[in-house]
């Protein structure tokens, strides 16, 4: 055998099963190639748009954190004036109570003041009669003279 004729004959083999690789497997890997960068090419715009959401969704959340921040305090500042205000009005009732419980010991010393001096006149009547009765030395009857004593009384 001759070297130039095995060359050719190798030669001739290669452009065959190049040929037939070409022509029935080629189209095959091409597919499968084309539909893997599509794969990869869905992934990467999956990635993209996961990423897009994240930032979105935390953007969200801090504005939700932000958002619920400034309602906690607004619930905080609206506590706290409730707070004042019920301290208000229970220091008018008790200022009302108070003032109810003045008037009353006010009312109670004044009939207690008033019983005095009735007592007080009462005492100095008879004072007065029993002073009476010894300037003229004899009893004055304090039925008979039960008048006179009223008008006394008065004038005292």
């Amino acid at each position: 055998m001759n070297i130039n004729a095995t060359l050719i004959g190798q030669a001739i083999w290669f452009a065959v099963f190049i040929w037939m690789t070409m022509k029935f497997i080629w189209p095959y890997l091409q597919r499968a190639m084309a539909n893997r960068q599509a794969q990869i090419a869905e992934g990467l715009a999956a990635a993209e748009r996961g990423k897009n959401e994240q930032e979105l969704a935390a953007k969200r959340s801090a504005e939700a954190l932000r958002e619920a921040k400034v309602k906690a305090a607004e619930l905080i500042a609206q506590a706290e004036r409730r707070a004042q205000q019920i301290v208000e009005e229970a220091k008018g009732g008790a200022k009302v109570e108070a003032d109810k419980v003045i008037a009353g010991a006010q009312a109670e010393i004044d009939q207690e003041v008033e019983r005095a001096k009735q007592q007080l006149r009462e005492r100095v009547a008879e004072l007065a009669v029993a002073g009476a009765e010894k300037i003229l030395r004899k009893e004055i009857n304090a039925a008979a003279h039960g008048e006179m004593l009223v008008a006394l009384k008065q004038e005292l």
